[in-house]
């Protein structure tokens, strides 16, 4: 496994205690161990800086969490995702 290397440019939105966003948390761990692929993680409901860069980023708009934007391609995923899905986004496919 490759040495643990955050990509900035791939950002997860979530909120504290969001059930939705726990189901992504998995997949990302997925992620980590499966790809080395480490995605910065922004909560938002307790972080209001964080919360404004989310207002910022959600352009569609999503309107709340989960929400993932790849900074690269500009592509987002709005809510929960199937892991191959969040694989692709992640790559940039």
């Amino acid at each position: 496994m490759p040495d643990k290397k955050i990509h900035e440019h791939l950002v997860f939105f979530y909120g504290d205690g969001c059930s939705h966003c726990m189901k992504m948390e998995v997949h990302l761990d997925c992620l980590e161990k499966e790809e080395g692929i480490f995605v910065c993680k922004m909560e938002v409901w307790n972080n209001k800086e964080n919360e404004k860069m989310l207002e910022e980023c959600d352009k569609e708009p999503c309107g709340g969490v989960p929400f993932f934007i790849n900074k690269k391609t500009g592509k987002t995923i709005c809510g929960e995702a199937e892991y191959h899905e969040i694989k692709s986004w992640a790559k940039g496919e």
